[in-house]
This record gives structure tokens, C-alpha cells and sequence, in this order.
């Protein structure tokens, strides 16, 4: 009976499938990359890292790291890394880039890909360079031309294709350049101030467990100022890394899964309605109600299974494309293979939520009469509420417990049900407050056509409901991302006014201030900070030495603090990025008792200290007494200069300290002319032009809104595919008020227009609500997670919200043909049988 009954109703459900086969593909296919790309991880982890493990450090090794070194049997490589200016004298332009110093064995795993090829190995006898293929395209190098970096001119043997140690992000801001280790003394680069990484390979023997390994000496490590990487906790980190966009998209995929499935529970209620009559005949012929439950619950979860074998195949298809959408953010090429827990998921989720989602209508097939053959009636009898109550209570379970796996964060998955729970009520909560207010306050003086079709919004079986979910769930998707994206790059963008700085001198050495202003000066550009800085390092937090605490495994303070090297400036006043928030600004150092410093609020959490705790510092080998004078809020997202720490002045004048000068170029062409000169003269001087960092970060971020719209077009495409499904599966109840009209008079050209109407309402209605939540939710993520202003785009409310109500009212128009072109007689038949 299901069987031969689907037969007959199959295209009436097809469209609902449909949405069920969406929101499967998009799942799977996230799902089946994103195990394909921890799997891949974990394989190239050691090519990644180019060694079974690291020990890295700011400075060189002092005697007790060399010993634990030397106990390891010896590095088989290391590396000193920088960041600096490069200069081209071929077409005289320069570069920030990434100089890499490498000596001995390394990579041991994995290849440094250059062309030619075997530029990888012979840079090192020629003492040349290996020159990014990006930096190589951007300035028209060729193999054999010149590169300056510091006071060291080397020849370019090579483009570097790849190398392990290259994260994709980094390299866009500081693309890698690589030179033979003895080179770099040549450059005069390691100077004070200059931030180096000193990184040391070793190859572990196969017997030696990396974890116990870390957990023994990274404590040890920490306390010299050093640390150690194996490739296993690289490769986690960076799966997680990776694991939270996965995340991301999975939510955006499974919301699309639901609203196919709340577009097969409103397609399944009518449906079942119009067999009503049926199922009362089957009872009267002597089908118990288990059988004739049955019969439409295997025809669900036929349905549900087909498409989420077809979702499956879709999902499989799919991810072949994600490797190119995705190449800007990978360091390496994915191998794709067929994983079977996404094919698996894929296959029971299709039938699992297309059952569990129809269930609420299914129920009505247990509560028929037999004497409901005999009688005329619109509604049948209400369903047990307990039961109503049970299959509610059953979704939201399936929800939570979903995210859940998705999320595997217990305060992530229940903010995410609560979300959703919020979003959908809202929606629902509008919709019907809308028909309720047409009904108490219906414009019985507007003309015919008009309301009609505002009667049409709360006639039988309408589709209001779900419609306005479905479409605003979409919206509020798309807009939500759009704002988000202005939030990002609002925090990013930078001030227009000349008193803003956009050209940031950083290593510069104390005796070169003068010389490098007066470089800046004379272009009539001005000098608006000449900031000193003194690197430090907590040596005794409230009394307790900064070794104790690294061994206190009680301590709940982040250790972070104890290892790592702060770079404070002095000053006698705060800037605009700055909010005191506890204690009293001291503009000068006091000439009796301890010096009061101002401590960032970040740290001060981190580091557990209030106004009046005691810190000492080891500056540079001398040891100083402070105290914490006063407490404040630091605007991080303001692209300028900021600190942690600040002290009063009068203290640090005399410690060993190097300058950061800024500067505003009105175009790129003064900053190219000014940071041409300041290489020339000053080697060791790194130059950073935030616009051309703001470029960089509105590019990334255009690069994740595209692959998210991607993903979030599925849910538009599953609300599209409910709305016409919506259409057909009450063509014939639209056929019938087609007849009713024509036979009471209106004309073809009244009932399109009745139609137009109805779908502009549902569609300004559904997408405008969908804005104005996403508006609502963007100013709640500026305000609580973003901490940042929020000015809203008008791209949602110029483009999305037209673009969706016209596009809503072409598929109402074009679904609707069939009901105007039905002769009366035809319907008039079909009732009479």
C-alpha cells in the first residue's frame, strides 16, 4: 500500500526531497572534507613541521637548553628567523619579508620545493637566496638578480615554491625568504630590539613517545626561556585551527537540513490531510490504526532514505571542489579519499529527521474515524497534546544532541539550540501575529484584489508559517555574515586624518632616531610618535619567583605571563586607544618608593595582580621593583602602537631600548619613495605600511565571506525549494479558489494580481524580519564579542531585501501558471469523482 499510494503521490513530495538531498550534500561534503583534512594533517605533520620535533627560543641557546639539546643527541638542523626589509636594486622597490637562516640537515621530512630544483640544495654553496614565487611575479624578478637585505647583497638562485615552517597567512604579510645560515651575520640585523627565533630539528628515534617527551621537558624548557614542538601537538593545534571554520560551516549546512525538514513537516501535513479520507476508508474496510500509520511513515522514510543516499552522492561530489575554494588558507595539497562516518551519517540522517520532523502530521492518520467518511468537515479532531508535546520535546533533543557532536562543547551547543530556538519562534511568532492582525484589523475599504490577497495569507491550508521561516532564516543567514564582515574590517580600517598613523619604523636604534626623522621630515611628511621600547621579563609576581609559579601546579594564573618577553615603553601620558579604568595615571617616577607602572587590563587577569601588587622585572639582567599604580582598557583593534605596559618617566631613559618611529603617507606612492630611501640607509629598519596590511586583511576576509555564502546559499536554495513546493502542494486547494473566482467573475488578470500580492507580502515580510534580526544579532556580537562600533551595511536592505521578494514573487507567478490556465469544468470533474 505505501508502496502503490507513493506511486501516485511521488511528485507531490519530490520538491520536499529535494530539500532534504541540500541539506545532506552540504553536510556531507563538509563533513567528509573535514576528515580528510585531519587525516591529512596528522599523515603530513613531520613534512609540515620538517621534524619529528623543535626547540625554539628568542634568544641563543644559554648552557642548561645546549645540555638538554646535547642530550638529545644534537639538532640536525636549525634556523634563526626575522623579520626585515629586503631591497630590490633591480627595479629599486622593497619588501618585508619572513629571512629564514637555515643550516644542517633540515627539512628532515617533507622538501623545500624551488624552481629550478635543484636551487634547493645549491643555494647553500652559492651563498644566494631563495626569493617567494609571489615576491619573485610582484616585482619582475628573474633567477640570478640581485636581493639587499641588511648589508648583505645576495644573488636570487632560486623561486621558493614551498617549505616547511610556512604558514599560508604569515607568508601574505612577510612572504619567506631563504639564505644559508652563515649569511646572516653579514646582514647586521641582530641587533637590539630585532625579534629572532632560534629554532632547533631533531629527528626522534621510533621508539620515543613525543608526548611524555613534551610533557617532561617543556616545563624546563619554559623556565630558560625556551620551548619545545613535537609535530603531534603542531598537527592538533592546526587541525583545530581548521576544525572551528568546519564547525562553522557544519552549523550553517545543518540549519539548512532544517529547513528542509521543517519544509517536509508543512508539506506532509497537507498531504496527509487530502489522504484523510482515505485512511478513514481503509479503517471502515478494517486497517487497524498501526497499519494505516504505517503505510505513510514507510512512505517518509522511503523518501527520507532516497534522499539522503542521493545527499550523500551529492555531499561525496561536492568536496572535490573545497581544495580550490580553500588553497588560500592550506599550506599543503589535500588528498581527498572516501571517509565512512559522513556516508554513514549522511544515509541515517536522511531518514532519522525526515521521520522524525513529519511526525507531528503523521499523527493525525491515528486519530481518524471511520465515520469520518461520512462527514464534512475542514479540521479534524486535535491531537493529544502529550503526544504533540513528546515529538517536540524529541527534536529538540535530536537538535542539541547534533550540535553537540558537531560542536563538542556543551556552552556552544546549548547557545546554539537556544539560537535557533529563538530564531525560528520569532519568525513563527511574526508570522502568526501578521495573520492575526490582518483578521482584527482587515482593510475592508481596499480594493478587491488586494484583499484577497491578504486573505489568501490565513486561508486553509496556507503556507505563511513556513514560508516566512524559511525565507528569513535564509536572510538572516546572508545578512548576518555581511555585517559581521563590516564589523571585522571597521576594527581594521585606519584613520583618514594626517594625525593617524599608517607607516610604522620599527628596530630603530637609538643613535639612528634623529637621522631617520630627519629622512622623514624633509618629504614633508610628519613625525607623529618616536616611541622607546625596553624588552623585560617578569621575574617575581606578588612576592613569588616566576620559577616557583612555573612549578605551582595549583597555580590558576595563565603562565604565559612568566615566559613571556614584554616590550614596555614610557611615557607621561596615556593615548586615545587607553581608558583608565582602576588606580591614578603617575606621569613621573616618584623619587622615594616603589615605581608605579599602568598594567593593560589583559594582563592584569592573566596575571592576577590588582592596583598595589608588587611585580619584579628583569630588565635585561637588572632586576626592578615596581608596583601596580593603575589598571586600563587597551583598543587593540586600533592599528597603532599599543602596550601592555607602560612606566612613568624617569626610570628607563638609560636602559638599552630601540625606537619605533610613525609616520602618514597621503598615497602609495610618498610610502613607496620613503621606505625606498629609509632601506638604503638604514638596512636594519622594518617597515610596515598598514594599508597595505588592511588590503591584506579585507582580502582574507572576502575570501571566508565567499566560501561562507557558499554554504550559507544552501539554506536559500532549501528555502526556495520549500517555497515551491509549497506552491504545488497547494495548487489544487488554489485551483479550486481559481474556480470560485472565475465562477463569481474575476478575471485571469485579478487573480495573477491577487497572486503578486500575496507572494510580494511573504517575500518583503519574510526577508525584511530576516534583516532586522541579523541587524539586532550583529549589534549583540559588536557589543559582547567584537567590543568594537557597528555601523550597518546597506547592502542587505538594497540588494538582499529586493533580490529575495522578487525572486520569491517569480517562483509564486511562475508555480501559479497551472491554476490560471485550469479550465473551471476540469476542477469541477475532479470533485464530482
Amino acid at each position: 500500500m505505501a508502496w502503490r499510494d507513493g506511486k501516485a503521490s511521488g511528485g507531490r513530495l519530490t520538491l520536499f526531497m529535494a530539500s532534504i538531498i541540500l541539506g545532506i550534500t552540504a553536510l556531507v561534503s563538509i563533513q567528509s572534507f573535514s576528515d580528510n583534512l585531519k587525516e591529512n594533517i596528522r599523515l603530513q605533520s613531520k613534512s609540515l613541521m620538517g621534524a619529528d620535533f623543535i626547540i625554539d627560543s628568542r634568544q641563543l641557546p644559554n648552557e642548561r637548553v645546549q645540555e638538554i639539546i646535547d642530550s638529545l643527541g644534537g639538532a640536525k638542523g636549525m634556523e634563526v628567523n626575522f623579520a626585515s626589509m629586503a631591497a630590490f636594486p633591480k627595479n629599486e622597490s622593497s619588501k618585508l619579508v619572513r629571512v629564514r637562516g637555515l643550516e644542517g640537515d633540515f627539512p628532515l621530512y617533507g622538501e623545500i620545493e624551488t624552481e629550478p630544483a635543484d636551487a634547493a640544495t645549491s643555494y647553500i654553496s652559492n651563498e644566494g637566496a631563495l626569493v617567494d614565487a609571489t615576491v619573485m611575479l610582484q616585482f619582475e624578478l628573474e633567477v640570478g638578480d640581485i636581493i639587499k637585505i641588511g648589508n648583505a647583497s645576495l644573488p636570487i638562485t632560486g623561486t621558493l615554491i614551498s617549505a616547511p615552517g610556512n604558514s599560508a597567512f604569515a607568508s601574505s604579510v612577510a612572504p619567506p625568504v631563504i639564505v644559508p645560515f652563515g649569511i646572516i651575520e653579514r646582514t647586521g640585523l641582530l641587533q637590539v630590539g630585532s625579534r629572532l627565533d632560534y629554532n632547533y630539528y631533531f629527528k626522534a628515534p621510533p621508539e620515543m613517545d613525543l608526548d611524555a617527551l613534551d610533557k617532561e621537558l617543556d616545563p624546563i624548557l619554559d623556565a630558560e626561556n625556551a620551548d619545545l614542538d613535537t609535530h603531534t601537538s603542531g598537527s592538533r593545534q592546526l587541525g583545530s585551527s581548521y576544525g572551528n571554520v568546519g564547525k562553522f560551516l557544519n552549523l550553517v549546512a545543518f540549519i539548512a537540513l532544517l529547513l528542509g525538514c521543517v519544509g517536509i513537516a508543512s508539506s506532509v501535513q497537507i498531504y496527509i490531510k487530502e489522504k484523510l479520507r482515505s485512511v478513514a476508508v481503509l479503517k471502515c474496510m478494517g486497517a487497524s490504526r498501526k497499519q494505516t500509520f504505517l503505510i505513510y511513515l514507510i512512505q517518509i522514510a522511503g523518501m527520507g532514505l532516497l534522499g539522503g543516499v542521493i545527499g550523500t552522492i551529492g555531499g561525496i561530489l561536492l568536496q572535490l571542489t573545497f581544495p580550490s575554494l580553500l588553497q588560500d588558507f592550506l599550506p599543503f595539497e589535500v588528498q581527498l579519499s572516501l571517509a565512512p562516518q559522513p556516508i554513514i551519517m549522511g544515509l541515517l540522517l536522511g531518514v532519522f529527521m525526515s521521520v522524525l520532523f513529519a511526525l507531528l502530521p503523521l499523527m493525525s492518520t491515528w486519530y481518524v474515524s471511520p465515520l469520518q467518511v461520512l462527514r464534512i468537515q475542514e479540521t479534524q479532531e486535535e491531537r493529544p497534546r502529550k503526544a504533540r508535546a513528546l515529538v517536540f520535546i524529541g527534536i529538540l533533543i535530536f537538535i542539541f544532541l547534533f550540535s553537540l557532536w558537531l560542536l563538542e562543547d556543551l556552552r556552544y551547543a546549548i547557545g546554539f539550540v537556544i539560537s535557533i530556538a529563538v530564531t525560528f519562534s520569532i519568525l513563527a511568532g511574526v508570522a502568526t501575529l501578521f495573520m492575526r492582525g490582518i483578521k482584527k484589523f482587515f482593510p475592508t475599504k481596499w480594493s478587491f484584489t488586494s484583499r484577497q490577497s491578504l486573505l489568501n495569507l490565513f486561508r486553509p491550508n496556507n503556507q505563511t508559517m513556513v514560508l516566512l521561516v524559511a525565507i528569513g532564516v535564509g536572510a538572516f543567514l546572508i545578512s548576518t555574515l555581511y555585517f559581521t564582515k563590516d564589523i571585522l574590517l571597521a576594527m581594521a580600517q585606519l584613520d583618514s586624518n594626517s594625525d593617524s598613523p599608517n607607516i610604522i619604523l620599527l628596530d630603530v636604534q637609538s643613535e639612528q632616531k634623529e637621522d631617520v626623522a630627519n629622512s622623514i621630515t624633509p618629504k614633508g611628511l610628519p613625525v607623529l610618535d618616536n616611541i622607546p621600547i625596553v624588552t623585560m621579563r617578569m621575574h617575581t609576581i606578588k612576592g613569588r619567583a616566576a620559577n616557583d609559579l612555573r612549578q605551582d601546579t595549583t597555580l590558576t594564573m595563565n603562565k604565559w605571563v612568566l615566559n613571556h618577553e614584554f616590550r614596555v615603553t614610557y611615557r607621561d601620558s596615556m593615548i586615545s586607544s587607553e581608558t583608565l579604568t582602576e588606580g591614578e595615571w603617575v606621569p613621573e617616577t616618584p623619587k622615594v618608593g616603589l615605581i608605579p607602572i599602568s598594567i593593560a587590563d589583559n594582563i592584569a587577569r592573566d596575571a592576577e595582580v590588582v592596583v598595589g601588587d608588587t611585580i619584579v622585572f628583569n630588565v635585561q639582567g637588572v632586576l626592578m621593583e615596581t608596583v601596580v599604580g593603575n589598571i586600563r582598557t587597551v583598543d587593540w583593534a586600533r592599528m597603532q602602537p599599543n602596550f601592555n605596559l607602560v612606566f612613568p618617566k624617569g626610570v628607563l631613559e638609560n636602559a638599552p631600548q630601540f625606537h619605533v618611529i610613525t609616520t602618514n603617507a597621503p598615497n602609495a606612492e610618498a610610502s613607496a619613495n620613503l621606505q625606498r630611501e629609509l632601506v638604503q640607509k638604514f638596512p636594519n629598519i622594518s617597515v610596515l605600511d598598514l594599508r597595505q596590511i588592511v588590503t591584506l586583511i579585507e582580502n582574507v576576509l572576502d575570501k571566508i565571506a565567499w566560501v561562507i555564502n557558499f554554504m550559507a546559499f544552501f539554506s536559500i536554495l532549501t528555502g526556495i525549494i520549500v517555497l515551491i513546493g509549497a506552491v504545488r502542494t497547494s495548487k489544487y486547494q488554489r485551483i479550486k479558489e481559481s474556480v470560485l473566482l472565475r465562477t463569481l467573475g474575476a478575471k485571469s488578470k485579478q487573480i495573477l494580481k491577487i497572486t503578486a500580492l500575496e507572494y510580494f507580502y511573504l517575500g518583503v515580510l519574510g526577508s525584511g524580519i530576516g534583516i532586522l534580526l541579523s541587524l539586532i544579532s550583529s549589534q549583540l556580537l559588536a557589543t559582547f564579542v567584537f567590543k568594537a562600533p557597528f555601523v550597518p551595511s546597506l547592502v542587505p536592505f538594497l540588494v538582499l531585501l529586493p533580490g529575495v521578494t522578487l525572486l520569491v514573487l517569480l517562483i509564486g507567478l511562475s508555480n501559479s501558471r497551472s491554476v490560471l490556465n485550469s479550465p473551471p469544468l476540469v476542477v469541477l470533474r475532479k470533485e464530482g469523482r
